[in-house]
């Protein structure tokens, strides 16, 4: 076996591992039947007034990945502060971290975890992040973000 084979192997492992704890810790605090609920929810139903406002930020979290745990379990949360329906139908979102979010040296690879999980979902666009949040960063993290070849910010 190569060393590139071994780190393939390595990285399908352990993405394969922090996935199940993921899943196990978020279905120790939301029961399976309400993470189905949420799943099932159109987005574009609840930003259009036809469901319950309040369940817009449950179904965006049940769309996210393993980062959803780490945002969770660290105390950390999300805050939309704009969404739109565009002319393709789709949601545009700005959104903020709070919480212990605020200045984690993680939260980098967390915006970028939320911009991925969430675009991935045929009811969204595109996921940006209120440029603010910026001045909670120190200079590494946010040349690191700033870098990023998609871009995260947008000004609010």
């Amino acid at each position: 076996m190569g060393d590139d084979d071994l780190v393939d192997l390595y990285r399908s492992e352990s993405a394969k591992s922090i996935s199940e704890e993921s899943e196990r810790r978020i279905n120790s605090k939301t029961p399976m039947k309400e993470r189905i609920r949420l799943r099932m929810l159109s987005l574009i139903k609840i930003v259009d007034g036809e469901r319950n406002i309040e369940d817009l930020m449950p179904a965006l979290l049940e769309r996210l990945g393993p980062v959803r745990a780490a945002l969770e379990e660290h105390g950390g949360g999300m805050i939309i502060n704009n969404v739109e329906i565009n002319q393709e139908q789709k949601l545009d979102f700005i959104l903020t971290l709070n919480g212990a979010c605020i200045a984690c040296g993680a939260a980098p690879g967390t915006l970028i975890g939320i911009k991925y999980d969430l675009e991935n979902d045929e009811e969204i666009n595109s996921v940006f992040f209120d440029k603010e949040l910026l001045d909670s960063f120190d200079d590494l993290s946010k040349e690191f973000l700033l870098a990023q070849t998609v871009p995260l910010f947008k000004i609010t």
